[in-house]
């Protein structure tokens, strides 16, 4: 009987050593990686690396081996523009500047805080500026300006109010867009517009027309 229970056996096991092997779990990751990145390239990229094998999939993706072209980036050139002096700054007392362009939805504000400020600029990092509208529908902010609690708001559309020490972050109502931040720099006594942080309202790009 044991003679015949080992050939049983060994029969089940010769039959399943003929079937289709089972695929392990390191492989389904490695194709479903695969499958990912095949999704991100285009046609003409996957087909030169397919033709390639597996391999030079990763290699496409990541820009290396087979791929040769590179690929073109297109970024923001914001205005250097002169925009105050630290010397004619009083804390707590908003300078209404104009930035990035002369229209009127680029209105904002040139403080100093009194206080260090995430982005502020000057001996005390205390000089910052902000958009003069609420991220929410557009609200005016210019005479908005809580020297107490160093705060833009509450917008008297919805009561949104915005930290300017902290880039201009939302603390409270109904925006869920921080103020966009004009970047500042110092040189000498000359403040300096040089870029912005946040989408302006009312605008699709920050540098076009509305």
């Amino acid at each position: 009987m044991d003679n015949v229970k080992k050939k049983e056996v060994k029969t089940i096991q010769d039959e399943r050593s003929r079937e289709a092997p089972c695929i392990t779990r390191r492989k389904l990751l490695m194709l479903g990686g695969l499958a990912t990145v095949t999704t991100l390239l285009p046609p003409g990229l996957l087909n030169r690396a397919a033709a390639n094998g597996p391999g030079s999939l990763a290699l496409a993706a990541t820009g290396k081996g087979q791929v040769s072209s590179p690929v073109a980036a297109r970024t923001a050139r914001y205005p250097r523009k002169k925009v105050g002096q630290l010397s004619a700054l009083k804390v707590d007392e908003p300078v209404q500047i104009s930035y990035p362009g002369e229209h009127e939805g680029h209105l904002a504000l040139l403080i100093q805080l009194g206080v260090p400020a995430l982005g502020g600029i000057g001996p005390q990092q205390d000089v910052v500026a902000f958009s003069a509208f609420c991220t929410h529908q557009g609200g005016p902010l210019e005479d908005r300006y809580d020297a107490e609690y160093k705060t833009m708001g509450p917008c008297e559309f919805h009561l949104s109010t915005f930290d300017l020490t902290r880039h201009g972050l939302i603390t409270s109502a109904s925006a869920t867009q921080n103020l966009p931040q004009v970047v500042l720099e110092l040189e000498g006594d000359d403040i300096y517009a040089v870029g912005m942080l946040g989408l302006i309202y009312g605008f699709p790009d920050n540098l076009l027309p509305v």
